[in-house]
């Protein structure tokens, strides 16, 4: 698989990307999904090496949160794949993961990935979590107009794809209706390791937050 054609086309379509779901998150998936991959299975083929690679990387580029029409862009996607030389077997595998691997289309039932599917699917996460995370969700939230906090604004228990999308959410109860429950989440033994670290550092933030925004 062409690594080449596949990095190129990510940058280009999330080059006005500013919501932290931009090319260099794409390249840390990436990095992230077949470090971990190496590191619970150092006998990985580069077959599934060049998955994990290719989903981290192109997975956002068909995000509801980024891109108008997913199912056109994964159209795109998948053209740009064969031209990167992916075999069709390849090319399914990571168009299941990229459109399964959501948060939030796991919220009312669980997909089952391959194993590839579920390094992409850890890294993803991972990068929801830490200075990294923390980053990326304050960003998030103050490009679509969400307060940074509001103790009258209460977390609510996430139970569907329409409620997440709809709820009215401060950033900070983004910690405790999404954040916070990644690590229970995670699939592979790297994942899980990786998320405890960052969800830590998290909840510390989270609690000097609170003690400075109650002036203690």
């Amino acid at each position: 698989m062409q690594r080449a054609v596949i990095s190129t086309f990510v940058q280009q379509e999330l080059q006005d990307e500013r919501t932290g779901h931009d090319f260099y998150h794409g390249q840390r998936v990436a990095k992230l999904a077949e470090q971990m991959l190496l590191q619970d299975h150092p006998a990985a083929t580069r077959a599934n090496r060049d998955l994990a690679f290719a989903a981290g990387m192109v997975h956002d580029t068909i995000d509801e949160k980024v891109c108008a029409q997913p199912a056109a862009e994964l159209v795109q996607v998948t053209t740009m794949l064969q031209q990167a030389a992916a075999t069709a077997s390849q090319i399914a595998d990571i168009s299941f993961t990229i459109t399964h691997m959501s948060f939030s289309k796991n919220i009312e039932q669980h997909y089952q990935l391959s194993l590839t599917g579920q390094y992409v699917q850890d890294a993803d996460r991972l990068e929801s979590l830490g200075a990294i995370g923390i980053a990326r969700a304050f960003t998030f939230g103050g490009k679509h107009g969400n307060l940074i906090y509001d103790p009258a604004v209460k977390p609510q228990k996430l139970t569907s794809h329409r409620q997440y999308r709809a709820h009215q959410e401060t950033t900070l109860n983004h910690f405790y209706e999404k954040l916070f429950h990644l690590s229970a989440l995670m699939n592979t033994p790297a994942g899980k390791k990786a998320a405890t670290e960052r969800t830590e550092f998290m909840k510390k933030f989270v609690a000097q937050f609170l003690a400075e925004w109650q002036v203690e």
